[in-house]
């Protein structure tokens, strides 16, 4: 139920703003058949367009595998859900609605992107960004057989130079679905590439999709939004929207099974922890939160028990756990079984010291111990700066280690039971410029917008070394990016500090798979996240860098690494969680 003290119009049932949808019940009364539009992610079926709520229940039960259906405009929503309590449930959604023909939309102009109609060649970039979003993807095929369909409006944002599409939205248009009278659109799936770095792209989309309903002469245009998707129902507020009470009605299915089922009654667990305890309970794992802060749980099945703190279980070893604690450990155990890494020393020694700075001008100061970017220092050149960084990195732990600075891209391969499941390139964080922003401010929003993109886990600190890697480009916190002008503002490209994740499994060459296997098993490890440095992802060279016992594994859609966590625990559960898999 809405909030009643949200809105006006909740308190009111002749609302003007709820007359279109009084008079869409009315019109179709008479019934000129059920109106259902397939979106590629689902069906949107249009209740005013169901005669009776026993056609509607069925034609929600007819929903396909792997879909989210969508009934809007329901008459009578509470009498619907009655109707199968069991498979249907009231979405937990606001509507909203923007009156098109009073609405002031803006025109966007940018230098570096633009709003375009999508075309079939865009189907698996879309995807990309809907997984990314953990929205449904299409089914394969729909962009080719959508791009026919008049009832739809498809776009999406690329990026000019590199072609990139990193956003994407999709209309309805109700007059072409079902010759509405009152000249209605609506608005679906609106998602922005996680990784984007430029801002204004939803806001964008959203505007464009209006003008186009604006120009077929619709009337209004209505969206349904998750009650706490907080920087969603601001885009739409700031554009004109306003709250209406309009629900939709759903199918119990898995995909929607967090929304049914209410929150969990335990502390929250980080999403790290969370996404294998769900995983988990999907295939009837009982759950038991020990440290809700620290990331314990224990699970059982079948007279088996096992603890883990988020990836790392008792299935790894303390001996194989040390191994990937000290960072001097991980590298002498890889070069001795053939696997290549980059020069290293511990520090103590001043003439050693400068030395090694000889060899190699350009180092990386690290803290011989310790996870998630915390005290690293990369890219440090001369003397001076090197002690600064060493004193850094202290803080951490009383062991610090020099290592070369290895060139190419950073590549996080992530093995379980001795196989690589998922490989994605980590990159630094970096701001675009508009030409009129400050950057501290540049680097506060991206910083919100990671944080939003990963429940709060990647943020962009602002500190000594954000102020060192932006010094040494030759700005600080005031200055004024040029207008479209990329800056990275960390050298690092942990998650942690507002790095990003890019998957690249399909493109990683067999030698660096090879490896990443190889080096699993020489640390004994049945899970671990390797960190690789390589010119090129398709390409053979490389340098392991480091070794993580306990390796995130939320962020690295679509690979199936929640899911391969599991299997190694409990393998009896694969054949169950896969045939749940295909049954949707």
């Amino acid at each position: 139920m809405a909030d009643q003290s949200d809105s006006s119009a909740d308190q009111n049932p002749l609302d003007p703003r709820l007359m279109p949808t009084l008079r869409h019940w009315q019109a179709h009364e008479a019934g000129a058949g059920p109106v259902i539009v397939d979106c590629g992610w689902g069906r949107l079926l249009l209740g005013q367009t169901f005669t009776n709520p026993e056609q509607l229940v069925k034609a929600l039960e007819d929903e396909s595998e792997q879909q989210r259906d969508v009934a809007i405009y329901v008459r009578d929503p509470h009498v619907i859900v009655a109707r199968s309590p069991q498979r249907l449930f009231l979405d937990p959604s606001h509507t909203f609605r923007l009156p098109l023909q009073r609405a002031t939309l803006a025109d966007q102009q940018h230098i570096d992107w633009f709003v375009r109609t999508a075309q079939p060649d865009d189907e698996e970039a879309i995807n990309r960004i809907l997984q990314s979003r953990n929205m449904v993807p299409v089914a394969p095929g729909f962009l080719e057989r959508g791009a026919s369909d008049e009832r739809l409006v498809l776009l999406v944002a690329q990026e000019a130079e590199s072609d990139n599409v990193v956003g994407v939205v999709t209309g309805v248009d109700h007059v072409k679905a079902c010759g509405d009278a009152e000249g209605g659109s609506s608005l679906w799936s609106l998602a922005v590439d996680a990784q984007c770095l430029r801002h204004g792209i939803g806001y964008a989309l959203a505007t464009e999709l209006a003008k186009r309903f604006r120009d077929r002469g619709r009337r209004y245009l209505d969206l349904s939004v998750m009650h706490d998707n907080v920087e969603a129902i601001n885009l739409y507020q700031k554009m004109g929207f306003e709250r209406v009470p309009v629900y939709c009605v759903k199918n119990r299915n898995p995909i929607n099974e967090k929304l049914y089922v209410g929150p969990s009654l335990e502390e929250k667990l980080n999403v790290y922890a969370q996404i294998i305890v769900d995983e988990a309970r999907r295939r009837g794992i009982l759950a038991e939160v020990i440290d809700a802060e620290y990331g314990y749980f224990r699970l059982s099945f079948g007279g088996r028990q096992i603890i883990c703190r988020e990836s790392l279980s008792e299935l790894t070893t303390a001996v194989a756990m040390s191994r990937c604690d000290d960072k001097r450990v991980t590298r002498r155990v890889l070069e001795a079984g053939g696997v290549h890494t980059p020069e290293q020393m511990t520090v103590g020694d001043d003439e050693a010291l400068r030395s090694f700075l000889e060899r190699h001008p350009r180092v990386v100061v690290k803290p011989a111990r310790g996870e998630q970017g915390h005290g690293i220092t990369v890219d440090v050149r001369g003397e001076e700066a090197v002690r600064a960084a060493i004193e850094v990195a202290k803080r951490y732990c009383d062991d610090v280690i020099i290592e070369e600075l290895a060139a190419g891209e950073d590549l996080r391969i992530v093995v379980i039971d001795h196989e690589v499941v998922a490989a994605a390139t980590r990159r630094p964080a970096q701001v675009v410029g508009d030409g009129k922003t400050a950057l501290k401010t540049l680097i506060e929003r991206q910083s919100r917008r990671r944080a939003a993109a990963t429940h709060g886990e990647s943020t962009i600190p602002i500190d000594d070394e954000t102020a060192r890697c932006i010094d040494a480009a030759g700005f600080d916190y005031d200055s004024v990016l040029p207008e479209g002008k990329t800056l990275t503002v960390r050298k690092t490209a942990n998650l942690h500090t507002g790095g990003t994740i890019h998957d690249v499994t399909a493109e990683l060459h067999p030698h660096l798979r090879s490896i990443a296997e190889k080096a699993s098993r020489l640390l004994d490890m049945p899970v671990v996240g390797l960190d690789l440095m390589v010119p090129a992802v398709d390409g053979a060279d490389y340098a392991v860098i480091e070794a993580n016992e306990r390796p995130g594994l939320a962020n690295h859609q679509p690979q199936p690494t929640v899911e391969r966590f599991v299997d190694l625990l409990f393998p009896q559960t694969c054949r169950a969680a896969n045939s749940k898999e295909r049954k949707g």
